[in-house]
C-alpha cells in the first residue's frame, strides 16, 4: 500500500484532490497563523533538513509539542507564498504560476512528512489530540489554496494559452494536472458552494480521524489471553514466544497474548488447535469498530459517506465513486465494477472447492465440525499439507526477514542497478528503524535512502506500506528522493531470526515495489515525481515485484535454513510452485468482497446507509460464502473510511493485477525475469517516468499493446474466457481534458 498520507507532493499540499482536502482569499494571511509564525520560531521542523544525502529529517530533535505550532507556522507561510503568486500582475506563464506553486509549500512539505510518520508509526494520546485538531485545518487550508479565485485565472490562463504548445511536454502534462485537479476540487463553483465545500472537508478530516484512532485503541487495547500450556496447543514455539513477549509488554502476568492485529490473529488462526479460542479470535478481529461503544464507527462510516455524497453532488458529480475514478485508469465505476463482477463468480465457485475439500478433511478426521469462517484459515493449511506435502511452518524455516530484505536489495542491484548500504549517520524516528543509502552500482551516484521500520509497536497502525520523506525532482538541482518501508512483525528475541511466512515475504517485496517506483524516479517536477500517479496505477509496480521472490535466483541465495544455512531444497520448491494457487478462491473473494462493498457503498449516493445492514444486505445479495468475511470489514476497512485516498478506490489493487501479470509475461516470453531489454523497458517506460506521461499510453510504450485480462486469470487459476474485446478493458482511454 502506498501511504499518501505520510508525505504529500508539493501539488497535494494545497490541492489534495484525490483525498478529498480541497484555499481563501488571495494572500491575506490571517492573525492566528501569523501568531503561529511567532510561536514556530526556533522550531526544529521549520529548518530545512540538514545533514548529509541532501539533508534528512530531524527525528532525533522532534517532541509531539512541536508539531502543531510548526505545522501552524508552516501554514502561514504557504498561505503567504501562494498568495504571492496569485497578486503577480505579471502575464501569467508556467514560471511565475505552474512552476512558482511547485516551488512553494516546502516548509509545510517537510513538516508534513514528519507528522505523517508520527501518525502511522508512533501514535500516542498526545499525538492523536494534535491530530484531531490539526487534520481540519490542514484540510482548511487546502481549500484556501484550491478555491482562491485569483489563483485559479492564472492557472487557467496558462492552461489555455496557445503558448502551452511551446512547453515540454513534462510541462505540459504539470500544467494539466494543476489545472485539472483544481477544477476537481471545487475551483469553478460559487461563493457559497466554495463554504460549503470547506465546512464539509474540513468535518470529513476529523471524522477520518475518529475513525482512525477508534480503529487504533480496538487494535491496541483489545487481546486474546492465553492462561495456560493447553490453550497453546498447535502453536509454534516462535508463536508461544512471540504470545509471552506481547503479554509482558501489556504487563499480564503468567499468561500468552494474541494481540488484535493480522500479523498476531492470521497466525494464531493457522495453526490453534483450540477451535473455541479460533472463534474468540476471529470475532476479536473481526469486530474492531462494531462493538456497540465508544469506539464503534458505525455512525462515524454513515456520516462520511453522506459528506462524500453531498460534496460529490456540489462538484457536478452523481456519486462519491464517480468524482474518485474521473481521473483514474478506469475513468467510471462502472468500468470497475465491471472488472470485479468477471472475477468475482470464478472465486467464489473456487471457494465452494476448498470448502468442500476443507469438509471432507475435517469429516475423516471425525471433528463433528461444519466448517466456519474460524476454520477456513486451519483447515486449509491442514488440505494444503495433505494435498501438496507443504507445511508453512516448514517453509518459514527458510525466511528469514533479514534475508529477505537481501533478496530485495538483490533484485534491485540486477533490474534496477542499485546498491544498498547501510548508514548510521542519520537520525531515526525509533530504535528498530535502519536506513540505507542507494547508489547507482555502475556510476556510484547517490540515488536515495531507504528507512526499514519492521516491527509492530502500540500506536503503529497495522498492515505494511511505503511512504515517502521526500520526492525526487530536477526543478533547481538534483534532490533525491527518501522513502520508507514500514511493517509489523511480531521482534524475536535478540540476536534470533525473524521467521516470516511466505505470504509476509510476497508483501515485503510488493511494498519494496512501491519503495522501488520511488527510488527510480527521474523527472523535473515534483507533483510528477515517482509514485505520484493514479490510484489504480501505482499499485501495478508494487504488484508486479512480487514475482521475483519466488525465482531460482532469489531462492537459491537468500532462502537459507535459519539454523543450517543451506538453501531451501529444490523439492519443497517444487510443492510451493504446484501450491501457489492453493487457496486463491479465499484471498481473492475476501478481497473482492470488500472492494465490491466499498463501490456500491460510494454509488449509493444520498442513501441513508446503516453500514452493518448495508454490508450483511449487500454481500446476501452477492452471493457471499458464509464461511468467510471481507477482508476489510465496513467498520474497520482504513482504505475506505481513514482518508479519501483509497475511498472508491479498492478495485484498484485487482485492476493493477492485470497490468501486472500481463507485464510479467513480456519477461518470460522473453529471455526470463532478468531479461535486461525488457528490464530497461520497464524502468524507462514505467519506473522513471513518474506521471509525466499518462499511465496507458506508458504501459503501451512498454509492452507495445493494451494488457489482457487473460493473464490474471492464469495467475489465480480461473478458468481462461477466449479473448474478447473486454480483455482489453482494464486500459484504454486517456485523461481528460489533456
Amino acid at each position: 500500500m502506498y501511504n499518501i498520507f505520510s508525505h504529500c507532493s508539493k501539488l497535494l499540499l494545497f490541492t489534495l484532490a484525490i483525498t478529498g482536502y480541497t484555499f481563501m482569499t488571495n494572500n491575506i494571511v490571517s492573525t492566528g497563523f501569523a501568531q503561529a509564525n511567532a510561536d514556530g520560531a526556533g522550531n526544529p521542523l521549520l529548518a530545512k533538513w540538514e545533514g548529509p544525502y541532501g539533508g534528512t529529517p530531524p527525528f532525533s530533535r522532534v517532541k509531539v509539542s512541536d508539531l502543531k505550532p510548526a505545522l501552524e507556522a508552516a501554514m502561514a507561510e504557504n498561505l503567504t507564498e501562494v498568495g504571492r503568486i496569485a497578486s503577480d500582475n505579471a502575464v501569467p506563464n508556467f514560471e511565475n504560476t505552474i512552476a512558482a506553486l511547485e516551488r512553494a509549500g516546502s516548509a509545510l512539505e517537510r513538516v508534513s512528512a514528519v507528522y505523517g510518520v508520527w501518525s502511522a508509526n508512533m501514535s500516542g494520546p498526545d499525538f492523536q489530540n494534535v491530530e484531531r485538531e490539526m487534520e481540519p485545518k490542514l484540510a482548511a487550508l487546502s481549500d484556501k489554496i484550491t478555491q482562491n479565485e485569483a489563483l485559479f485565472k492564472r492557472i487557467e490562463t496558462v492552461y489555455n494559452s496557445p503558448e502551452k504548445t511551446k512547453l515540454t511536454p513534462e510541462q505540459q502534462r504539470l500544467t494539466w494536472v494543476y489545472y485539472t485537479n483544481f477544477v476537481r476540487a471545487g475551483a469553478r463553483l460559487k461563493p457559497a458552494e466554495k463554504s460549503r465545500l470547506s465546512q464539509i472537508n474540513q468535518e470529513l478530516a476529523g471524522l477520518f480521524t475518529k475513525f482512525s484512532q477508534n480503529l487504533l485503541s480496538e487494535e491496541n487495547d483489545q487481546y486474546l489471553t492465553l492462561k495456560s500450556e493447553a490453550d497453546l496447543a498447535g502453536l509454534s514455539q516462535a508463536q508461544k514466544d512471540a504470545a509471552a513477549r506481547a503479554a509482558a509488554s501489556k504487563k499480564v502476568a503468567s499468561a500468552w497474548l494474541i494481540t488484535n492485529t493480522r500479523s498476531s490473529i492470521d497466525p494464531f488462526l493457522t495453526y490453534s488447535e483450540r477451535r473455541d479460542l479460533r472463534e474468540k479470535a476471529w470475532k476479536m478481529f473481526i469486530n474492531r469498530g462494531d462493538n456497540g461503544d465508544a469506539k464503534d464507527n458505525n455512525s462515524t462510516i454513515a456520516e462520511i459517506l453522506r459528506l462524500r455524497a453531498e460534496r460529490a453532488k456540489l462538484l457536478g458529480f452523481k456519486t462519491h465513486a464517480h468524482w474518485r475514478l474521473e481521473n483514474t485508469m478506469a475513468k467510471t465505476p462502472e468500468r470497475a465494477m465491471e472488472l470485479l463482477e468477471s472475477v468475482w463468480a470464478p472465486a467464489i465457485a473456487r471457494v465452494r472447492e476448498e470448502v468442500a475439500d476443507m469438509q471432507a478433511l475435517a469429516d475423516k478426521e471425525k471433528a463433528n465440525i461444519k466448517i466456519e469462517p474460524w476454520d477456513y484459515r486451519f483447515y486449509a493449511e491442514k488440505v494444503r499439507k495433505a494435498r501438496y506435502d507443504l507445511d508453512q511452518s516448514e517453509v518459514k524455516q527458510y525466511l528469514q526477514l533479514d534475508k529477505i530484505r537481501d533478496a530485495m536489495f538483490w533484485v534491485a542491484g540486477e533490474l534496477f542497478n542499485f546498491t544498498f548500504t547501510p548508514v548510521t549517520n542519520v537520525p531515526v524516528f525509533h530504535p528498530d528503524v535502519t536506513v540505507w543509502e542507494v547508489k547507482n552500482k555502475t556510476s556510484g551516484k547517490h540515488v536515495g535512502l531507504w528507512y526499514f521500520d519492521p516491527y509492530a509497536r502500540d500506536g503503529k497502525r497495522s498492515g505494511a506500506w511505503m511512504n515517502a520523506y521526500r520526492d525526487q525532482d530536477r526543478m533547481d538541482g538534483e534532490i533525491t528522493t527518501i522513502v520508507s518501508n514500514n511493517s509489523n512483525f511480531i521482534k524475536g528475541e535478540p540476536d534470533e531470526p525473524v521467521l516470516i511466512s511466505w505470504d509476509d515475504a510476497i508483501t515485503m517485496f510488493h511494498e519494496f515495489g512501491h519503495a522501488l517506483h520511488g527510488l527510480s524516479s527521474n523527472v523535473k517536477y515534483p507533483s510528477l515525481s515517482g509514485t505520484n500517479v493514479a490510484r489504480d496505477y501505482v499499485e501495478f509496480p508494487s504488484q508486479l515485484l512480487e514475482h521475483w521472490l519466488s525465482t531460482p535466483e532469489v531462492l537459491q541465495r537468500f532462502a537459507v535454513h535459519y539454523q543450517t544455512g543451506k538453501p531451501i531444497p529444490q523439492a519443497l520448491v517444487d510443492r510451493i510452485e504446484k501450491a501457489s494457487k492453493f487457496n486463491e478462491g479465499f484471498d481473492t473473494t475476501e478481497y473482492l468482497a470488500s472492494a465490491l462493498i466499498d463501490m456500491k457503498l460510494h454509488l449509493a449516493g444520498d442513501k441513508k446507509i446503516d453500514p452493518d445492514a448495508f454490508e450483511r444486505e449487500t454481500l446476501a445479495a452477492l452471493g457471499m460464502p458464509k464461511e468467510l468475511v471481507m477482508r476489510h470489514r465496513t467498520p474497520q476497512f482504513g482504505h475506505a473510511f481513514s482518508s479519501d485516498g483509497y475511498s472508491a478506490g479498492y478495485y484498484s489493487y485487482l485492476w493493477s493485477d492485470v497490468i501486472t501479470a500481463d507485464a510479467f509475461e513480456a519477461f518470460a516470453q522473453g529471455k526470463g525475469p532478468y531479461d535486461k531489454t525488457v528490464g530497461e523497458r520497464l524502468r524507462n517506460n514505467i519506473f522513471s517516468v513518474g506521471n509525466t506521461i499518462d499511465p496507458a499510453e506508458a504501459y503501451r510504450t512498454f509492452r507495445g499493446r493494451d494488457p489482457q485480462t487473460e493473464a490474471l486469470m492464469k495467475k489465480r487459476g480461473f478458468p481462461v474466457k477466449s479473448s474478447t474485446g473486454s480483455a482489453t478493458a482494464p486500459v484504454g482511454g486517456k485523461d481528460k481534458n489533456r
